[in-house]
Formats: C-alpha cells, structure tokens, sequence
C-alpha cells in the first residue's frame, strides 16, 4: 500500500505496550492528508487505508480528528507514543501531538474505553460456558489482556489527563490473561472495579472537547496540501 503524505505515524499495539511475546504481530497507525483539491470532485478519496504484512492503518486527517474527539482508544494512543515508537513525525504531526489534549472530554473518555472494555468481556463471557475449543485459548487471553489494558489506561486517562501507553508489569497482563483463559468470568470483577471507580471519581478532563485547535489544524493541513490551479490560457 502506497499512501502519499503521510503526517504522523508509528507502532501501536502490543509492542507499544509493553505486552509483545515471540511471534507478536508488529502493528502501526498513522494519518495521512488527503491532496485538498481531491475533497472537492465528485468522488471523495478513502478516508483510510488497511494493510497486512506490514499491518498497517492510515485514517485521513479529518477521519482521525473525528475519531478522536469521540475518545476512540485505539486512534488516540498515536499522539501519545513515546518517542522511539513514531516512524514518521511531520512539523503537521508535531503539531497534532501538541494539541492532544484539546480532543479529550470526561464523558467521551469514560464511555469509549469502559465500551470497548465491556466489548471485550463480552466476547469473553461467549466462550465462558464449556470448555474453550482447541486453538482459543490465546485468543481469550489477549482478550483479557486487552480488557485490562483499556479499563487501567482509560482511567489514568481520565482521572489525571494523561494517558501511559506502555502498561506498568507486562508479567500480571500475562498472567491474568491466563487466569481469564481457564475462567473468562474472572474478568469480571476487574471490570466492576473500573465502573465504580469511574462514577465516584472527579475526571480531570473538561465536560465537552475543544474543536477550535482541531479545526484550525485541519484548516492548517487543507492549505499545506491545495495545489493551485493552473491559469487558463486564452
């Protein structure tokens, strides 16, 4: 896959994580900015593209700053990598790093991490009633890990405005992975725990996002990338 201006991008995933074993896939996320003048024709460009092999996933910048603002988990963690993780990082990605805060809200946050964590619980709770079929045990287990990881992260995100991406001790994600392979109901205490320490918890974050950095990034982007017509001749 071939994308052309590309902004900001990075690895994401379990080795941005800390949680990467053997065998791992290497995952990245980036955006792209889509040439201004295409935005105008009758058909508008794809506002993202998806690879494997690398696995790969460019969102258009307007896509990723919506996304974003809604708390998307997975979107997010691009402008809070450490720095030995991005791979590209335009002055326009800079910028957007810069800015990261202004897409944050306390309800946005709350409900897009415990959502994707209750997402995940649920696949869980669809294996808990026999015993787990050859070959998903591991998958279960990445499942649990990543329940964990979006209800600690979501929270730190939301009770302190700042988000930590690679998590404390890889080891206990291992091993309540395991633990939630043999038991998927064991999942759910932890995620009770995370409910309640939401609602009784003052969010750091502002009641609503703040548009007004994102819109006059994007306005920032359009310019940088609008190729004046030629004149007409005649």
């Amino acid at each position: 896959m071939s994308v052309t201006n590309v902004l900001l991008s990075g690895i994401v995933g379990s080795t941005a994580y800390g949680l990467a074993r053997a065998g791992s896939d290497v995952d990245r996320l980036g955006l792209f900015a889509a040439p201004t003048e295409d935005l105008h024709g009758l058909h508008r460009p794809a506002e993202s593209h998806v690879s494997t092999a690398p696995d790969r996933t460019l969102h258009e910048a307007a896509k990723w700053c919506r996304l974003a603002l809604g708390g998307n988990p997975t979107v997010m963690e691009l402008v809070w990598l450490p720095d030995e993780l991005y791979e590209v990082r335009t002055p326009l990605g800079e910028e957007l790093i810069g800015i990261r805060a202004s897409f944050l809200s306390a309800g946005r946050v709350r409900d897009a991490y415990l959502g994707y964590a209750t997402q995940q619980f649920r696949k869980l709770l669809s294996r808990s009633a026999g015993p787990l079929p050859p070959g998903t045990r591991g998958r279960t287990a990445k499942h649990a890990r990543h329940l964990r990881r979006l209800c600690e992260q979501g929270f730190e995100l939301y009770r302190t405005g700042e988000l930590t991406i690679r998590v404390d001790d890889p080891d206990a994600y291992h091993r309540f992975g395991e633990q939630v392979a043999a038991d998927p109901g064991a999942a759910e205490p932890l995620l009770r725990r995370f409910e309640t320490a939401f609602a009784e918890t003052r969010s750091a974050l502002p009641d609503h996002p703040d548009e007004a950095p994102a819109e006059a990034w994007l306005r920032r982007v359009r310019h940088a990338f609008y190729a004046a017509p030629v004149a007409s001749r005649g």
